[in-house]
């Protein structure tokens, strides 16, 4: 446990003096502003029973940003490592695999979650512009904010397992905003297949339609289960790279 928290401490510390995450991170809270502001012009004049929550997390802006935010801040893990040498090391350290790939995980974890603490402040601004605006649903609001907790921790675990199977950053970038689009597509073929067979697994897949539940305050199960055992498949299938990398 010493060994994972120090590992922890040291990728987590690596983001927060990397110019790159900075610049990430103003761009996420830039982006999210702005569809903020449209947002709140549109509910001024749409249709009542909509939330906010369920505008923002819906908005093809949203999905815009996570396409460009979760390979970013994943490409270096790995592939740093490897590019400079340090791999080498990190590997021969009285530590295991799993650590090694847990710590790495836990650290673009905890930043992706940290961007996300200023949007809080959304909901305090509408308050205080709105004085005849009802309190927050507190419904809606977990479950967007669960959701997107979620999905980008699936997301990110993908982003882990391209970044252990190559030395580029670009590469790993790469790979993993095809992996992360293919999958996103896969679930909008709910809305255009006939066979049911081909609905119901696009359905399963569907982050888009996970996320709108969950801004809308469903919290299903499924979803839930789906995103958790695929975060474990993907972390322990970045374990199996590295072991089979200590073979070569």
């Amino acid at each position: 446990m010493s060994a994972f928290l120090t590992l922890w401490r040291k990728e987590l510390t690596g983001y927060f003096l990397s110019p790159m995450a900075y610049i990430v991170m103003i761009f996420f809270l830039l982006v999210m502003g702005t569809i903020f502001s449209l947002l709140v012009s549109v509910l001024a004049e749409g249709p009542a029973g909509v939330t906010i929550m369920n505008l923002l997390f819906g908005s093809p802006f949203f999905w815009m940003t996570m396409f460009v935010l979760v390979p970013v801040l994943t490409m270096r893990l790995f592939a740093e490592e490897k590019k400079s040498g340090t791999i080498e090391t990190l590997m021969t350290a009285p530590v295991g695999d799993a650590a090694v790939v847990l710590a790495k995980f836990a650290g673009a974890l905890s930043f992706y979650a940290f961007m996300w603490l200023p949007t809080v402040v959304y909901i305090f601004i509408l308050q205080h512009f709105s004085a005849d605006m009802a309190p927050p649903d507190l419904g809606p609001l977990a479950g967007g904010y669960l959701g997107a907790l979620l999905i980008g921790m699936f997301y990110l675990s993908i982003g882990l397992c391209c970044s252990a199977l190559t030395s580029n950053q670009i590469v790993s970038a790469i790979i993993t905003f095809a992996v992360m689009l293919v999958l996103f597509l896969a679930g909008l073929l709910d809305f255009v297949a006939r066979g049911e067979a081909v609905q119901a697994v696009s359905a399963h897949l569907s982050s888009y339609s996970h996320m709108l539940e969950f801004s809308r305050g469903t919290i299903d199960t499924r979803p839930v289960v789906y995103y958790f055992s695929g975060t474990a498949l993907m972390l322990f299938a970045t374990v199996k790279i590295l072991e089979a990398r200590n073979w070569k």
